[in-house]
């Protein structure tokens, strides 16, 4: 076994065994045993008594951070010239159709969110090869393929997010920064946790919600009591 370094054994030693932690706690502990140079995400992992591979028992949605996640969101917009400065004017990093299109049959993929509307989708239904195995296909259900480019694009930059629960039944996301406030983590993650809560699928049977876990990256896992979120 790997040998623990100085900062992992003070990080070990403020979080004790077999205890959840109320998230307000939590947050204070993500930050107190993160000991990167550089601004870390605070990640949230759900896993709940899901059967993913059963449709009805698909966990999936979006939903809006508070306070954003703290990441930079390239988007590209895929729109027709009429709705070229809509985009812009939101944020869009990138707009424009046919020579993106090219660009991405080539293999380009140096964004985070592609946003297009139903008009141009027989343009971009091809790229699912590309852009599907990345999880950036656009899809009406997250938001992203609509006729409201401006409002989508602002919500995508202000924080708004896209998770679904995986073959595991995990749900992996990021919730913001290790340089955000406590209060800032728990309010965002609050809301992570009041959104899962009402997609429990009818179907699923049992616990939904198994275990809750933050982290920052190259922390240790804090679990979270999940009766703590007040859902």
């Amino acid at each position: 076994m790997a040998k623990l370094t100085k900062k992992q054994k003070i990080a070990q030693e403020k979080i004790e065994a077999g205890k959840s932690y109320p998230i307000s706690e939590a947050a204070n502990l993500v930050k107190e045993i993160t000991n990167t140079k550089f601004d870390s995400s605070v990640d949230m992992d759900i896993r709940l008594g899901v059967d993913p591979r059963k449709a009805n028992q698909m966990v999936r949605g979006v939903v809006t951070l508070p306070h954003g996640t703290g990441k930079e969101v390239r988007v590209l917009a895929l729109c027709t010239p009429d709705k070229e400065q809509e985009a812009k004017d939101a944020g869009a990093d990138y707009v424009g159709l046919d020579d993106y299109i090219e660009k991405i049959k080539g293999g380009w993929t140096d964004f985070d969110v592609v946003i297009t509307m139903p008009p141009v989708m027989g343009k971009v239904g091809p790229l699912g090869r590309v852009l599907g195995p990345r999880g950036l296909m656009p899809n009406p259900k997250s938001g992203t393929v609509t006729m409201d480019l401006g409002p989508a694009i602002k919500e995508i930059k202000q924080g708004k997010i896209d998770f679904k629960v995986d073959k595991y039944g995990i749900i992996h996301t990021s919730i913001g920064k290790v340089s955000f406030s406590p209060e800032q983590i728990a309010d965002n993650a609050v809301e992570f946790m009041n959104t899962i809560m009402k997609l429990r699928p009818s179907a699923a049977k049992g616990t939904y919600v198994k275990s809750v876990f933050i982290s920052s990256t190259m922390s240790m896992g804090i679990p979270v009591d999940a009766k703590s979120f007040d859902v």
